[in-house]
């Protein structure tokens, strides 16, 4: 017979897993509370950074209908369940990374599909969506005024030929 608190457990990971749009596992073994505590806030409040059982989760990523996790759920396991744009996050699970050694990105999956450690990181290289789209319209912006000069061109140039022609008639 199941434990009741596995059963809760599984359940809501399982939940964490059908509400999150992506996810990223993590070791880490050697961190700190305090280090757990500051990459937790790193990651903003849209993500939620939760030190996991392997076999609890295994069943509960299954129950999800996600398989992109098996055979990466050995050692100590934390998983960062990403609600929303996974861009800062995993740029933040990187960063974080990088000053502290014993954090390691294991691998994750985003929109059903698996990422290995190195897709983690292009994510993580990736500018935010915001930025994206801010730079897309200033490049729209920009062919715009361009096409605009373009057209009023001939108009400026048609006058200036009618001033000239105009002038040279007074004279």
């Amino acid at each position: 017979m199941a434990n009741p608190e596995k059963v809760s457990a599984v359940a809501e990971i399982t939940e964490l897993f059908r509400e999150s749009d992506a996810a990223v596992i993590t070791e880490y073994r050697g961190l700190s509370v305090d280090e757990l505590q500051q990459l937790r806030r790193a990651l903003g409040s849209e993500t939620t950074y939760a030190v996991v059982k392997n076999t609890l989760t295994e069943i509960a990523a299954r129950e999800a209908g996600i398989d992109a996790f098996e055979g990466k759920l050995e050692g100590p396991t934390a998983i960062a369940f990403i609600k929303g744009e996974p861009v800062e996050p995993a740029k933040a699970l990187r960063d974080f990374a990088k000053k502290h050694d014993q954090l390691v990105i294991k691998s994750g999956y985003f929109e059903g599909n698996p990422l290995s450690e190195q897709d983690v990181k292009k994510l993580a290289d990736l500018e935010s969506r915001e930025v994206l789209l801010a730079r897309a319209a200033g490049a729209m912006t920009a062919s715009m005024s361009k096409a605009a000069a373009v057209f009023a061109a001939p108009l400026s140039k048609t006058a200036r030929t009618v001033d000239a022609l105009r002038a040279k008639q007074d004279a």
